[in-house]
């Protein structure tokens, strides 16, 4: 029993060590990035203005990039109409009322009021306050411009990083997500498993997991929207448009996968005890295949493997030989989930699918994954139809 414990324990221990390294891994690059933009902002304010503290300016770098590749252009943006709005109000309330708890507080509301009136978002009504806070806390009843020129400063510093230097890499996001997305449909299948397995009603299952499949979902969608304005205000409009192209395709691909994963528990959930039983073991064994691809993208023999491991699971069901509606709908669904899957995973055709699942060919290949340039502007394209196509896409 004891032993059962620490190996549960040290289990647990190693799955949390691997997930907090996992954050660290995703993240570092992000927090190097604001260490280093904050105290460039910090050096060149302070240089611009003598005899002050220039806070703004590291802040407001900070918090511009504080946020996903595709949004920190824009973010720089609300941030600095934010910042501004609260700065100009906090000079005016200190020159026409002095400092004072009651002059704090009309600033703040009046800061607040004007974003609103302007449709602001979120962060600029917190910026507005932020801005018109700092100003009165730290102004000590001087009033001048020097916490405006910060945020200019900040911000100004995080738009080059983010928007020349090191702009995001879309089609990396987009991959990032895709992974999240695959995990997520992974547990649905497996619990889906289990419900077939214990003849339970999938369908309860999958609405179970519903809720955190359309999180990643969800993301893709925003993500796909972030990346094309990416490419087309910053640096990354340098670099080839194939390897975001090649993911915009997967994005549908993966949408339409997940679809044929609830088409097969509504189909599944209508089938007899013995169907049940076998079908659980196809749906584990579609979940594994998923797993192998949630393993590495960017691995086109990991894809392959995919591909080798979803024709064996399916092609026993693709015989047309069930006696009855709902097992011959059923079958059907893993065929198009088993489709589906290789589709995703890089095949380009879909007749060679249907012809492998058929056994008329053999096992189809998958072309190698795009990836993009970790910095556009080392190679810069000034022409090109194909980014043309990209930009006009949406």
């Amino acid at each position: 029993m004891l032993n059962r414990l620490v190996h549960t324990a040290g289990q647990w221990s190693a799955r949390k060590v691997s997930t907090v390294l996992k954050r660290l891994r995703d993240n570092m690059w992000l927090v190097l990035q604001c260490a280093i933009a904050a105290t460039v902002a910090w050096i060149v304010a302070g240089g611009l203005i003598q005899d002050h503290s220039p806070f703004f300016a590291p802040i407001a770098a900070v918090i511009a990039l504080n946020t996903v590749g595709g949004e920190r252009g824009s973010n720089a943006v609300r941030m600095l109409l934010g910042v501004v709005i609260g700065i100009l109000v906090g000079e005016l309330s200190m020159a026409l009322t002095g400092s004072g708890y009651g002059t704090m507080v009309v600033a703040i509301a009046v800061a607040m009021m004007i974003g609103v009136t302007l449709g602001a978002t979120r962060l600029v009504l917190a910026q507005a306050a932020s801005g018109a806070i700092i100003t009165l806390a730290f102004a000590d009843g001087q009033i001048g411009m020097s916490r405006l020129t910060d945020a200019l400063v900040g911000a100004g510093v995080a738009l080059v990083m983010s928007q020349l230097l090191f702009p995001s890499r879309p089609a990396a996001r987009l991959r990032r997500i895709e992974t999240e997305a695959l995990q997520e449909i992974v547990r649905l299948l497996n619990a889906m498993g289990r419900a077939l397995q214990e003849d339970e009603d999938p369908s309860l299952s999958t609405v179970n997991r519903l809720s955190a499949l359309s999180r990643p979902m969800a993301d893709l969608s925003r993500a796909q929207e972030n990346s094309h304005r990416s490419m087309r205000w910053s640096s990354a409009r340098w670099a080839s448009p194939e390897p975001l192209a090649y993911e915009d395709e997967k994005v549908d691909r993966l949408i339409i996968l997940s679809e044929s994963c609830l088409a097969l528990a509504r189909t599944t959930a209508a089938m007899g005890k013995s169907e049940r039983r076998r079908i659980a073991s196809v749906v584990w064994e579609m979940a594994a295949v998923l797993d192998v691809l949630a393993g590495d993208l960017g691995d086109r023999e990991a894809r392959q493997r995919a591909v080798a491991l979803a024709l064996d699971a399916a092609q026993p069901f693709s015989d047309g030989t069930a006696d009855d509606p709902v097992t011959a709908s059923a079958h059907l669904s893993v065929q198009m989930v088993a489709t589906d899957i290789m589709l995703f995973a890089g095949v380009d055709e879909p007749e060679s699918v249907a012809q492998a699942l058929s056994g008329e060919e053999d096992q189809p290949r998958v072309t190698h994954p795009k990836t993009e340039s970790l910095l556009p502007w080392l190679r810069r394209r000034h022409s090109g139809s194909g980014s043309r196509r990209l930009f006009r896409r949406r």
